[in-house]
């Protein structure tokens, strides 16, 4: 079983020295999740220029040359004189052994039959997969860990995209990533934040081949599994937000803690610990068409250091848990 700090090297020893990671665009919503093997995409997105390059059309417009054999000098190491795409079954397998919900997540995974000239490796955007072959054929544990990789991403787009600074904020402290100095999108790989989020996501939650042995290709991290309340913040994202929306004002919250919900029924407030444990209830008070709770830190059970805490309404129809950062 391949730890995934190992998969980038092989793949960019396979395919190129100079390889970079980068993120595609998709301006097309995508419907439901589908997956196209490497002759759908080949006869259906694929098409020659005159002087005879192969290029990839993806459903935004965004077009890619391709590169169709392991000849050319773009790729490092020729392996066994073919590309090797992923195997449909082995993306459907590790889909199927996901412990995260997929549900509301949309995407459209594309296989393709030769990798991208400027960006060799696989990559995500909202709602879209484009898994790169290699020049060997690809191992199973390899195959089930970038597909779960690359979902990370997709769930990161649909449920904390860069605008939520909330949950990015509390993400960051959370997981020791805080110094925008050190982990930030133009970083080495392993420290840009999308990166580290997709690899927690798949050592968490990916099946036995996609999680291996729950490392990740940050080793100077803490691993996942040890980064109290890691698990519970991102499978919280599950839930995608609906209307009403529960706020937390501020987040972090150094002092008092105000709770706000719109055009809702009053309802008691549980907030819980990074274990699960309930630490103190709230009762809500009506104010025009709001519904709003107060909460100090302090009330909480003491601790040692940062702690997150998470909300949960009683009332059913109220959105899922939100997270609260306390420094």
């Amino acid at each position: 079983m391949w730890p995934r700090i190992l998969l980038p090297v092989l793949l960019v020893a396979s395919l190129g020295v100079n390889a970079v990671a980068d993120e595609v665009d998709r301006s097309v919503p995508a419907h439901g999740l589908t997956v196209r093997d490497a002759a759908t995409v080949l006869s259906g997105n694929c098409d020659h220029d005159e002087d005879g390059t192969l290029w990839l059309t993806l459903p935004s417009g965004q077009r890619f040359e391709l590169v169709t054999s392991v000849f050319d000098p773009t790729i490092a190491n020729p392996g066994d004189g073919a590309f090797h795409p992923f195997d449909p079954a082995e993306v459907a397998a590790a889909i199927r052994e996901l412990r995260f919900p997929l549900d509301g997540v949309e995407v459209e995974i594309y296989i393709l039959p030769y990798p991208r000239r400027d960006a060799l490796r696989s990559a995500a955007g909202p709602g879209l997969i484009l898994l790169s072959p290699g020049v060997q054929p690809l191992a199973r544990e390899y195959q089930h860990a970038e597909v779960v990789h690359e979902l990370g991403h997709v769930v990161q787009y649909a449920r904390m995209p860069d605008a939520d600074l909330d949950h990015w904020d509390a993400y960051r402290r959370l997981r020791g990533i805080a110094d925008p100095a050190v982990y930030h999108a133009g970083a080495r790989h392993e420290n840009r934040p999308h990166e580290i989020f997709a690899e927690d996501f798949r050592a968490l939650f990916g099946g036995m081949l996609a999680a291996g042995s729950g490392s990740i290709e940050n080793a100077t991290l803490t691993p996942p599994q040890a980064v109290s309340g890691l698990r519970e913040f991102i499978a919280s994202l599950a839930t995608p937000a609906a209307t009403p929306q529960l706020q937390v004002l501020p987040n972090p919250a150094r002092g008092p803690i105000r709770f706000r919900l719109t055009n809702a029924t009053p309802s008691p407030l549980d907030l819980f610990d990074a274990q699960g444990r309930r630490v103190m209830t709230l009762e809500p008070r009506q104010i025009g068409t709001d519904v709003e709770w107060d909460a100090h830190p302090g009330a909480a059970p003491a601790s040692s250091g940062p702690q997150v805490l998470f909300a949960r309404p009683r009332a059913l129809g109220i959105p899922g848990t939100r997270f609260i950062w306390i420094p």
